[in-house]
């Protein structure tokens, strides 16, 4: 049998060594064409000066890329870019290193790791090159599991079977391959095939000439080898994979014999186990990166099915196209931690969750306590630490978090049942260190400190209390708490008296509780009452009537602070009130003022009714000498009375519209909203503002009639109704809402009833956390869409660019950003947060709208007005009757309507009645004035 497997190997060594050569002399064609390809008819290099041009402006950007990274190692894009332009530039020794550099920070991607691989294949020219690839695909599929690397991985070993051993390496890779991507269902059936290719391709070197008998040892060779086949087929068809009858129809052509009722059924289970499984790859398939909603309804199918190696690999698909998702990460670690415990699999998939997440505090303390939990060198969970330390977080408190799961990891090393240790020297130094850092490195960074409550330091008191029994040392911990600010907090002192309740003595507990009562300032009631029952156990008859005293004389001078804050706050706020009603005396002074001022208007226009002589204005009299003093108008969403007013002074352009223009409008159909939107917004000064509007709109659909809303002198009032024939039109309107029309942006909303709908809001935008969206403040006014486009478009794919105006369209300097995934607002965040913009310092966040105060919504007008008691007209009510006879002329409402959004705002009880036209002193007016009134009516 040895002569046997020798002869195979001498046999595949010498079909390698046929294939090389013909490789070399195709690549020896290849270069000689390419030689003849470069070179010009007349022997001159014909694109010699554009590709230096060419080759001069790459070494520029390669050196400023080379700077960056000098500054800023963190920049993966910049990394991503070096690399290609030095692939580019063929300068093979700076792209290997360049990759190592990368490689060593981030976890590469699929495409970065082949790119690698092919270029290190082809100058791989000595056996310890080759072993040097072999390494290079290790940290490769360390990096993710993805079955194209570990098939480049397996193809590759086989042009190193001539070596000694070579066929036993490619199948110990291959089976490798099998167990890491072999239950991936779209991908996994490949490395299978190519798993039985080359074992056919090894039973062909075996086979028997013809006409000639093996003998016993090849016979038994060749059995073998067809056993192995038959082991591959029948593993490969017990697990479920896509399109797999066509695996099976395969296994029965090559087999010599029928296929095994057992295989058969193993077959069949597995088919079924893909029916079920094929709902979720078509989601897969259909839907668009990252995926998230995809990959976690699957996994939580694969969780409860049970299958821990079918749902390791979901897990790993999640991961590798949501690398930097981590509570992706966090579940799957989780996971491994709770079910599999293997240790080389979880402590691999923590190290690889922190290099895609190192911002991410939670997957370091994970780790932390996975590297404790398998028991590993304390040297190894140290420099884990010391890592994570310099990841970068966002926050304060996170390192804070990261520091105590360090100091609790140090505390459990103690051997405390000696006096003296290395461990607790370290513990101690720990402790130490972890102070100093938060004071320096951490409230330097972010201008705050992470640790108000100083959480480490009272770690570490009761460390020295309960276990080094040090209280001396303790009470100096808590002083130094004390002076940060902490005293005026109960529970602080509360949290020391417990500490000396449990592991100091009586005098040390009497004097923190008489502390707590002179300077706490937020509970002292409670820190009262606990002194006193301190007392009633511990102390003696003087001690209680020190600790009584203590206690009146405290809350004595707490009700005479909060008696003070108490007629503070009253003044304050009947200073308020007056400053409110002297605004409101002021505001109707002015209105009645004003009113004043029309009724002399109108009074002269009565005594010159043909002051302006055009015939167009009969329609307005008319309709005005029709009923009561008022036309309907459209303001604002829905129809509305208002006063009909006439002035005396009109301007040219006014009165030139007017003239052309009926005052009398087309009333609204509230019928036809569904077909309507409603444009506000608009430059008082538009000219013709239907055929603008009808210019605007017509791209959107078929217009029925566009409907500009005027005041009675025919002066555009800033909005109007667009009415289509369909409703498919209007949702096309609606995508125009915000488009700049004279400089000015134009609001395009639904038409809707408020008072039929008052839920309904115009407001488009989301109000609530949008994680895959950032906000960005501190801009210049001057900064374009194209600008930040350019800003944030290498942290991500940039889906929109929102730039926040006023009504008027002048920028406020804010913006939002939607990105395609949460991951890359993240990312975002971090790298441009507190960058200077054109002399302006960004502030930037995920966006988190404030909620809107309740009282600040229109609504809370209307509600106020509806609590208003109603009018009382007496036990029969107010009949038809009942009519007035003051002249329409001088009739006017007893109060003036304070107007609001889409309603008027009606005057509180107890607010003085405003004197109006009715009951202000008019001029006195004779018989005949009061006779040409009624003749008119």
């Amino acid at each position: 049998m040895a002569a046997a497997v020798r002869e195979e190997e001498t046999h595949l060594e010498e079909m390698e060594e046929e294939t090389e050569a013909s490789e070399a002399i195709g690549e020896e064609k290849e270069m000689e064409s390419e030689d003849e390809g470069e070179m010009g008819p007349d022997g001159s290099d014909a694109e010699g000066d554009e590709s230096s041009d060419d080759e001069k402006e790459n070494q520029a950007e390669i050196q400023r890329l080379e700077e960056q990274l000098s500054i800023n190692a963190f920049d993966y894009n910049c990394h991503v870019d070096l690399i290609k332009l030095l692939r580019q530039a063929g300068e093979l020794v700076k792209l290997r290193r360049a990759r190592q550099k990368m490689s060593e920070l981030f976890p590469l991607t699929e495409e970065i790791w082949l790119d690698w691989l092919k270029d290190e294949i082809r100058m791989a020219e000595e056996e310890s090159d080759r072993e040097k690839v072999y390494e290079l695909f290790e940290k490769a599929a360390k990096d993710y599991i993805c079955p194209e690397i570990w098939l480049e991985y397996a193809q590759y070993s086989i042009g190193g079977i001539g070596s000694q051993g070579g066929i036993e390496k490619v199948r110990e890779i291959f089976d490798r391959a099998l167990t890491a991507v072999g239950l991936h269902m779209t991908k996994g059936a490949a490395i299978w095939e190519a798993y039985r290719e080359f074992e056919n391709a090894i039973l062909g070197t075996l086979q028997p000439a013809p006409g000639s008998v093996p003998t016993p040892e090849q016979q038994e060779v060749l059995n073998a080898q067809l056993n192995r086949i038959h082991t591959l087929f029948r593993r490969q068809l017990a697990i479920p994979f896509l399109d797999m009858e066509v695996t099976y129809a395969e296994y029965g052509e090559w087999s010599d014999k029928p296929i095994p009722d057992s295989v058969t059924q193993l077959y069949k289970k597995a088919l079924q186990q893909m029916e079920k499984s094929k709902p979720y790859e078509e989601a897969l398939l259909v839907a668009e990166p990252p995926k998230l909603a995809e990959y976690q309804t699957y996994i939580d199918y694969e969780l409860k099915e049970g299958d821990p190696a079918r749902i390791q690999t979901i897990f790993e698909r999640a991961v590798a196209e949501n690398c930097l998702v981590p509570d992706m990460w966090a579940k799957l670690t989780q996971y491994l931690d709770r079910q599999l415990k293997i240790k080389d699999l979880v402590l691999s998939s923590h190290d690889r969750a922190v290099r895609n997440c190192p911002w991410t505090v939670g997957l370091w303390k994970s780790y932390l306590l996975a590297l404790e939990r398998h028991g590993a060198e304390h040297k190894t969970v140290s420099e884990i630490f010391e890592k994570a330390l310099n990841a970068g977080f966002i926050q304060a408190t996170d390192y804070v978090h990261i520091w105590q799961a360090y100091l609790d990891y140090l505390r459990r090393r103690v051997d405390f049942t000696k006096e003296s240790s290395k461990e607790l020297e370290e513990l101690r130094s720990a402790f130490a260190r972890a102070l100093d850092y938060m004071k320096q490195d951490v409230e330097e960074r972010f201008s705050e400190s992470g640790d108000p409550s100083c959480m480490i330091m009272q770690n570490w008191a009761r460390v020295e209390a309960l276990h080094c029994k040090n209280m001396q040392k303790a009470r100096e911990l808590w002083d130094s708490i004390m002076t940060k600010g902490n005293a005026k907090f109960a529970n602080m002192w509360l949290e020391y008296y417990n500490l000396e309740r449990c592991h100091g003595d009586a005098q040390h507990c009497r004097k923190a509780l008489h502390r707590a009562v002179q300077c706490t300032s937020d509970y002292p009631e409670h820190v009262c009452e606990v002194l006193l029952s301190f007392e009633r156990v511990e102390g003696t008859l003087e001690d209680w009537d020190t600790a009584v005293q203590k206690t009146e004389t405290k809350l004595s001078r707490v009700k005479e602070q909060r008696a003070k804050e108490t007629e503070k706050e009253a003044l304050l706020a009947k200073q308020e009130e007056e400053k409110a009603e002297q605004r409101r005396k002021k505001k109707a002074q002015k209105k009645k003022a004003g009113r004043a001022g029309e009724k002399r208007k109108a009074e002269e226009e009565e005594d010159d009714e043909d002051e302006w002589g055009d015939e167009s204005e009969q329609p307005a009299k008319k309709h005005r000498g029709e009923g009561d003093e008022t036309m309907e108008t459209e303001s604002g969403m829905f129809s509305r009375k208002a006063p009909f007013q006439k002035t005396s002074q009109v301007p040219a352009a006014q009165k030139a519209r007017a003239a052309a223009r009926p005052v009398q409008q087309v009333p609204h159909d509230s019928s036809k909203d569904h077909l309507s939107v409603f444009v506000s917004n608009l430059p008082f000064s538009l000219q013709d503002p239907e055929q603008k509007l009808r210019d605007v709109f017509q791209s959107c659909g078929l217009i029925e009639q566009v409907r500009p809303v005027y005041n009675p002198q025919g002066t555009f009032r800033g909005y109007c109704y667009v009415q289509f024939e369909s409703q498919v039109f209007v949702q096309e309107a609606l995508k125009l809402d915000r488009k700049e029309i004279d400089g000015r942006p134009m609001f395009v909303s639904p038409c809707i009833d408020k008072n039929k709908n008052p839920d309904f809001k115009v407001f488009k935008y989301s109000t609530s956390l949008e994680r895959h969206k950032i906000f960005i403040s501190g801009l210049p006014f001057s900064c374009t869409k194209e600008q930040l486009e350019g800003m944030f478009k290498e942290h991500g794919t940039v889906k929109d660019i929102r730039l926040v105006t006023n009504r008027s369209g002048k920028p406020k300097g804010l913006a939002y950003v939607e990105f395609e995934n949460e991951a890359q607002a993240s990312h975002a965040v971090l790298k441009v947060d507190g960058t200077v913009f054109q002399n302006h310092t960004l502030n930037v966040a995920i966006s988190n709208p404030p909620r809107r105060n309740p009282s600040d919504k229109p609504e809370s007008s209307r509600a106020m007005g509806s609590m208003m008691p109603p009018q009382v007209f007496g036990a029969r009510g107010r009949g038809r009757t009942q009519l007035s006879l003051l002249p329409r002329a001088l009739h006017r409402q007893s109060a003036p309507e304070s107007k609001t959004e889409n309603g008027t705002l009606q005057s509180r009880p107890g607010e003085p009645v405003q004197e109006t036209s009715a009951t202000a002193p008019q001029k006195q007016m004779s018989n005949a004035d009061f006779s040409r009134l009624l003749m008119k009516k």
